[in-house]
């Protein structure tokens, strides 16, 4: 198959504007600002009512418009976002996206981390900063998912590399967008002073990791083989080859690919550093999580995906973990595709609209007591889960997050598994960390070190 010519790869050179985040709790639910004049409109207060009257009923898309291309899901709307969507989503389903054909694959990496982790813990003996360990891991399951294999090992340099790129990636676009996000133009003038260089830089080398992947496909590409996603896209090149014009193209590929990454790995792996963070300060819910671990899978297998419904327990505190600290507090971009009248406001077509869905998770009137981390909220009188529609944090609507499957699967074998292998305590001597996210285009928590005392003492099987 002919290779991709990475010459012909346009790289985006717009941005996206994004909210303020220094305080999350006082920000409007809305924020709305009319392509091509200065003014905006907010709308304070907010409920899931009108994120559901947004993105339902008024016919909220995406804006793809503050971007030069429009490759890729993420920042495509239309046709275009339709087509590339669904194949994208039923081609995962293929390869059993999020399912019990990726459990297997899903739990040894999972054992891969708490085998890193009791070495560079020393068994309990050293403080160990986990957050740094979990990334690589949620990584090697989306590569083998885009590209059929892992990464050899941690000292991969292309891991290495991708890891590097995707930190680079989140510290430089923060949810203030800086002075390029509200004057792109000024990327002409100071590009270096803007920021406006390191971002096509770090994108440059995202995306030509990709297409080295992409490239390797070609060379041995069969047809008859489908292994990962970038052979399902190919052969869907090839289908189409023969039409006069097709939105499949290597640069597409390329795109769906690296927004598969973005969207995966770092949202992931900072749900997992939550999770450490708020069993260090909440040990009661520790105990309890890991009681129902033991009780319901004991401590001679690891947790599987069957087990989830059987943990409703540990399920509360997954939600709640996810309720308290959205990873992406508010959503891309969404254009409006009318006129709309929402609460009183007019809303003209094409406005750009950002949704806070930190607000509706910190909302007093429902949650009653929003800042606790209480897990017990998820759970009834009679011990079983409950599903709360004000839980958005893979969104709502026709773009809720394709990778919802599998973040979820992802977050309960990697929680479960750390949960039943160790117990997590502060380090000696050293005040507790601070709860308080750190704010940017995702959120994380404040650096923090524990011990993690081994609760298993014999090696626990996949």
């Amino acid at each position: 198959m002919r290779p991709y010519d990475s010459t012909s790869h346009r790289t985006p050179s717009g941005t996206v504007r994004f909210l303020r985040s220094s305080r999350f709790s006082q920000r409007p639910l809305v924020t709305a600002k009319q392509r091509g004049e200065k003014t905006s409109t907010y709308f304070t207060g907010g409920t899931l009512k009108l994120v559901s009257m947004l993105m339902l009923k008024y016919g909220v898309d995406v804006e793809g418009h503050d971007v030069d291309v429009d490759e890729g899901i993420t920042f495509t709307d239309g046709e275009l976002w339709h087509e590339q969507r669904t194949f994208a989503v039923r081609h995962l389903k293929q390869l059993g996206y999020g399912k019990q054909a990726m459990d297997s694959m899903m739990r040894t990496e999972v054992l891969g981390l708490l085998e890193t982790l009791l070495r560079e813990g020393g068994g309990g003996r050293r403080e160990v900063r986990v957050g740094g360990y979990v990334t690589p891991c949620v990584l090697n399951v989306l590569w083998v998912l885009v590209t059929g294999v892992r990464f050899s090992s941690w000292d991969d340099a292309r891991l290495q590399h991708l890891l590097q790129l995707m930190s680079q990636r989140a510290r430089a676009f923060d949810m203030s967008g800086g002075t390029l996000n509200l004057f792109p133009w000024i990327r002409f003038i100071a590009p270096e002073w803007s920021g406006y260089r390191i971002i096509t830089r770090i994108n440059n080398e995202l995306t030509a990791i990709i297409m080295g992947a992409i490239n390797a496909h070609c060379k041995r590409y069969n047809p008859n083989v489908t292994n990962d996603l970038i052979d399902a896209y190919l052969h869907e090149m090839e289908a189409r080859k023969h039409l006069s014009s097709s939105n499949f193209s290597y640069d597409q590929l390329t795109q769906i690919c690296v927004d598969f990454f973005i969207a995966g790995a770092i949202p992931i792996g900072a749900t997992l550093d939550f999770l450490v963070l708020m069993m260090l300060l909440h040990p009661e819910v520790q105990q309890k999580a890991q009681e129902e671990i033991d009780s319901v899978v004991g401590r001679n297998r690891l947790p599987q995906l069957n087990d989830r419904p059987k943990l409703p327990y540990v399920e509360a505190v997954l939600m709640e973990l996810q309720r308290m600290y959205i990873i992406t507090p508010v959503t891309g971009p969404r254009r409006v595709t009318r006129d709309t009248t929402l609460h009183g406001y007019n809303i003209p077509k094409d406005t750009t609209v950002l949704i806070s869905l930190w607000s509706v998770h910190r909302d007093q009137k429902h949650w009653e007591d929003p800042d606790m981390f209480r897990p017990e909220r998820f759970i009834d009188t009679r011990g079983l889960l409950i599903k709360d529609d004000w839980l958005l944090n893979f969104g709502v609507g026709k773009r809720r997050c394709l990778g919802e499957a599998l973040g979820r699967s992802c977050v309960f074998l990697f929680s479960a598994g750390l949960l039943q292998r160790y117990e997590i305590l502060s380090v000696p001597g050293k005040s507790p960390p601070p709860s308080a996210p750190v704010p940017g285009i995702t959120m994380s928590p404040p650096p923090y070190n524990v011990l993690l005392k081994p609760r298993i003492e014999q090696a626990v099987t996949s």
